[in-house]
């Protein structure tokens, strides 16, 4: 089962991470400069639930924001 929200498909989004050495220009240093990135994902919050597809109980992972806005039945 993909980590994908069943009922909206949200699911991970790439991005960076930034490392940055210097002293502030603010503080009295020259500013700060980018040395290196890594990737890394965003998870979103995803909750296993049973609910019903198509009048059937299934197993699915669903976002917290569907689940608070009800946008489902539960089993």
């Amino acid at each position: 089962m993909l980590k994908i929200c069943a009922i909206c498909r949200k699911g991970s989004v790439s991005g960076r991470n930034i490392v940055r050495k210097g002293l502030a220009k603010k503080k009295g240093g020259t500013g700060k400069k980018i040395v290196r990135t890594s990737k890394r994902k965003f998870l979103p919050n995803l909750q296993k639930m049973r609910i019903l597809i198509n009048n059937h109980p299934q197993r699915v992972y669903v976002c917290t924001r569907c689940i608070k806005k009800g946008r489902f039945k539960k089993a």
